[in-house]
């Protein structure tokens, strides 16, 4: 499996990025691909169907001057910035039967991801809760979603190690679907960073996925020209961001 350390410049870069990933794979272009990124600004990123009025405190963001925007995959509406790890997968469907379906998916890639932290954290009992929500407790730390094709599938989640919590619920509203276990709690009383380095997780996940190897330059040319593009003709577009 490939693994990429690749954060964009800009926030539409780093959604484009994971898009140009599954795009490419899809094409025959590439193959399975771990990408770790990290955003150097907060921006506002809305599940591909979510509705902004309902999701987003749009003045207070505007003020604020952090940018809206929306990803291709399912999931629910989230705060990104700094303090927060992202990680980004691309699995090929027909070489694992646990992908077959949407929450076979999730749950074959979060507990293996469970499993894999859990060690490092014996205080802190994890587990799969919601639909696609790592937790400790009743808290969550790391939110997924995901964006399937024929025969590639994009799974991309967030880790929180040192977030500004109180931030989140000055941009974002009460989302209007929220898991059981939420029940009515604040954005603030009901996620959690997790204890754990950046760099421990980026060794964790990439053991875990046996990710090792380098993409080839000309995979990598590939890869930024079709971001790039993705970028100009979606990402910085009203049409794209604000169409729901």
């Amino acid at each position: 499996m490939y693994i990429l350390n690749l954060t964009g410049h800009l926030p539409e870069e780093n959604l484009a990025y994971d898009e140009a990933l599954l795009n490419l794979c899809e094409e025959g272009l590439g193959g399975e691909t771990l990408r770790f990124w990290e955003a150097a600004s907060y921006f506002v990123v809305l599940g591909y169907s979510n509705k902004i009025n309902s999701e987003v405190q749009i003045e207070d963001s505007r003020r604020l001057k952090i940018p809206l925007l929306r990803r291709p995959s399912g999931g629910g509406t989230v705060l990104q910035g700094p303090g927060c790890l992202n990680y980004s997968l691309i699995l090929k469907i027909s070489d694992r039967p646990q992908l077959q379906h949407l929450q076979q998916t999730n749950e074959y890639i979060l507990n293996r991801h469970c499993a894999s932290l859990q060690p490092l954290l014996p205080g802190h009992p994890l587990s799969v809760q919601g639909i696609s929500d790592l937790t400790t407790g009743s808290l969550k730390f790391s939110g997924n979603a995901q964006r399937r094709k024929k025969e590639f599938v994009l799974f991309h989640g967030t880790f929180l190690t040192h977030f500004d919590l109180s931030l989140i619920g000055k941009v974002l509203r009460m989302p209007p679907k929220k898991p059981d276990y939420r029940g009515e709690r604040s954005h603030l009383d009901f996620v959690t960073n997790i204890p754990l380095s950046c760099e421990t997780i980026r060794h964790v996940l990439s053991t875990t996925w046996q990710a090792e190897t380098k993409p080839a330059d000309e995979f990598m040319n590939r890869l930024n020209n079709e971001t790039t593009k993705l970028v100009k003709e979606k990402y910085q577009k009203d049409e794209w961001n604000l169409k729901f």
